[in-house]
């Protein structure tokens, strides 16, 4: 068997929420076929493998799932990163041999200006064109939905200032398959320095599923022969997702790689663990706190914030898992 096989042998299929495998004695034409792209860098990379499993298999309930990864050679990776990806994930030219039913496709944190200077944009942009041929849906998260408007419809995302962090309450506006059950209103994490402008994601025919007045567009669609679901927040995120976000943020402004105190994620700690975190970005703002890595950690070390989005996270996959199975 070939290091590629044995990849494809490995393809987990996803448990459901009573435990069992979903594919019992089933054949492998009778699976969701779910790639996911992971281009998280190695610091979330296998938590974001275990989010998308977790969340997926709580949503598929009884339906047969089975999830392969994917990787883009270009992003650099750490030695363990690599060795991980190299056992467990395909490449880029394994998964356009074959057709999906569904892929999933993350962002990664940016270096260069623009996403179009990232050393992995041809093969990205490659992924969104066969994927519209051979998916009969892909969900773009957070910043590969931003790649993917600019690629497809010259989109460009615009700079959001004080940057989007916390959980937020969205309105769904439509009433789509992907929105049933889910409203009126759901709450959603979403962690982002850039936007994409409700009025050019409508002149370009992008229907708008769930916002939020406060930051824009949540979810939106392009339809076409295969479904693009495009998504700005991480319904996906653990429930401490957000402040290992906010703790490596903190730590590289104490450490001087950047400017500004990182504001504390909306509507996400706890109201008390909240005031003792203001209390403390305005001392070390101002260098008055003699041991800020200590005294982060004493408020940090022991939070545990609740998953208020789970319900509404779950629901939207399962409705997405149900899309996949329209037409057999």
């Amino acid at each position: 068997m070939t290091d590629q096989m044995q990849k494809e042998a490995e393809a987990a299929p996803v448990k459901g929420a009573s435990g069992a495998p979903l594919h019992g004695g089933r054949g492998a034409a009778e699976y969701l076929e779910i790639g996911i792209v992971n281009n998280m860098p190695d610091a979330t990379l296998a938590a974001t493998e275990r989010q998308f499993k977790d969340l997926i298999g709580q949503a598929a309930l009884d339906m047969p799932v089975r999830l392969r990864f994917f990787a883009l050679a270009e992003i650099a990776r750490g030695e363990g990163a690599a060795e991980h990806i190299g056992m467990h994930y395909g490449d880029v030219e394994t998964l356009m041999r074959g057709r999906l039913h569904g892929l999933i496709i993350t962002g990664c944190e940016p270096k260069a200006a623009s996403l179009q200077d990232e050393p992995y944009w041809p093969s990205l942009a490659r992924i969104i064109d066969w994927a519209a041929r051979n998916t009969r849906s892909t969900i773009f998260s957070c910043l590969a939905a931003h790649a993917a408007a600019l690629h497809l419809d010259g989109i460009r995302r615009v700079p959001v200032g004080q940057k989007y962090s916390g959980v937020f309450d969205c309105a769904v506006l439509t009433d789509d398959p992907l929105t049933r059950g889910l409203g009126p209103d759901l709450r959603v994490p979403h962690s982002r320095l850039n936007d994409l402008e409700t009025t050019a994601l409508a002149a370009c025919g992008y229907e708008i599923l769930t916002a939020s007045p406060r930051i824009g567009a949540d979810i939106f669609v392009k339809r076409q022969e295969s479904l693009f679901v495009f998504l700005q927040g991480h319904p996906e995120y653990d429930a401490e997702s957000l402040l290992r976000e906010y703790r490596r943020d903190v730590t590289r402004f104490l450490r001087g790689e950047r400017p500004n105190f990182p504001a504390i994620p909306e509507d996400y700690f706890d109201p008390l663990i909240e005031k003792h975190l203001a209390v403390f970005a305005e001392r070390a703002a101002a260098g008055k706190s003699p041991h800020p890595h200590r005294e982060l950690a004493s408020l940090l070390d022991t939070v545990r914030p609740d998953k208020t989005w789970r319900a509404s996270a779950a629901g939207f996959y399962r409705n997405w898992l149900g899309q996949l199975t329209i037409g057999g």
